[in-house]
Order: structure tokens, then sequence, then C-alpha cells
């Protein structure tokens, strides 16, 4: 691929998504989402520091837009790291049945394809930490999109998990299917409650 996927207008990637073509797809989707939910992070921090009323969180805030910007640049690296993974799995289904290759090009092809998602999932983790305690910490003027970027991430996390189960249910090597499927479980039980729980409370204070 010439042209980055994330170096294209919004609508023009919406429209490549949209397309019959196989990249990007749910997983690039899943790495930009989570991208747009750290960055809401990232604009309240910009908008929190330098105020006096936030001087006692000052060093926090600015340690936490640093933190965000290289989540953010991460994912957005992961929206193109997804998209070329998959071209070497697509020919790995393609090499006819009766080749004795096929198998182990096709294992090696499919376990590669879950690295991409699963470092989506470790960042968004990332990202719904930030979130919680800029929540806390944050300009109270702009709550609410704290509470928009955790809902963002919360959805970013469980789409990312699927790309990987979608490929470690596929591999014969069944230990590191296993060990990569506990890896994602962990993160979805902990870290789903804890973005629900941001937004929830987001929403209760601004419908109080």
């Amino acid at each position: 691929m010439a042209e980055r996927l994330t170096d294209r207008s919004c609508a023009e990637f919406a429209e490549v998504l949209a397309a019959k073509e196989s990249v990007p797809g749910g997983g690039g989707a899943a790495a930009l989402v989570g991208a747009l939910g750290v960055a809401l992070c990232s604009m309240v921090g910009n908008f929190t520091t330098g105020k006096k009323t936030y001087a006692a969180v000052e060093e926090d805030v600015q340690r936490m837009l640093r933190e965000a910007e290289e989540v953010r640049g991460e994912l957005i690296n992961l929206v193109q790291a997804d998209a070329e993974a998959f071209f070497p799995l697509s020919q790995a289904y393609a090499i006819p049945r009766d080749d004795p290759r096929r198998a182990d090009v096709l294992e090696q092809a499919t376990m590669n394809a879950c690295v991409a998602p699963l470092e989506m999932m470790h960042q968004i983790c990332r990202a719904i930490e930030l979130l919680e305690e800029m929540g806390q910490k944050g300009s109270r003027m702009l709550v609410s999109d704290v509470g928009c970027g955790a809902l963002l991430c919360r959805a970013a996390l469980e789409a990312a998990s699927m790309n990987v189960f979608v490929n470690t249910k596929t591999l014969k090597d069944r230990e590191y299917a296993e060990q990569t499927e506990s890896e994602c479980d962990e993160m979805l039980s902990e870290y789903i409650p804890r973005a629900e729980l941001c937004a929830q409370t987001v929403m209760a204070q601004i419908r109080a």
C-alpha cells in the first residue's frame, strides 16, 4: 500500500471501509475508534492545562497529555499494521489445499494477524486508564468528552478482541491460542467495566 490508510480524509476512510475491499476492516476501525477516544482525553487535558483552577494537578495533566499522545500515535499506526498483516493471510488462504506448505504458511500468517489487534487492546486499556484519571482531574467543563472517550474506548476494546478471537479460533497451536485468548479475556473483564463506570459516572454528573 503506497498510501497509508490514516493519511486519508475521514470521508475517504469511511468510503474505503464501506467498499468491497478486504482492508481496512474491523481491526482498523477498532484502532481508529480507540485513537479518537484517547484524543478526547487529550482535548480535555489541553483545555485544563495552564488554568489556575487546576494548578494543583498541572503536572498530572501534562503527564497524561504526553501518555495520551503516545497511545494515540500507537493506535493510528496499528490501523496500518492491521491492514498490512491481512495481505499475507489472504495469500496463505490462496495456496492450493494440496500444497504441503499451505498449513504451515497459513498458521504463521494467522498468528501474525493476531499481533496488531492484541496490541490495540493493550493501548486501549492505557487509554481507559487515562480517561479515568482525566475524569477526576480534568476541567469540569469538558466532563462529557471524557465520558464519550470512555464509551468509544469500550467499544474499540471489544471490537479489537473480536479480531483476535476470529484468528485464534482457527489456529492448530492451541497452547498459543489459549494463552492469547486468556490475555484478551483478562483485559476485557477488567477494562470494559472500568470504561463503563467512567462513562456512567459522567452521565450521572451531567444529568444530576
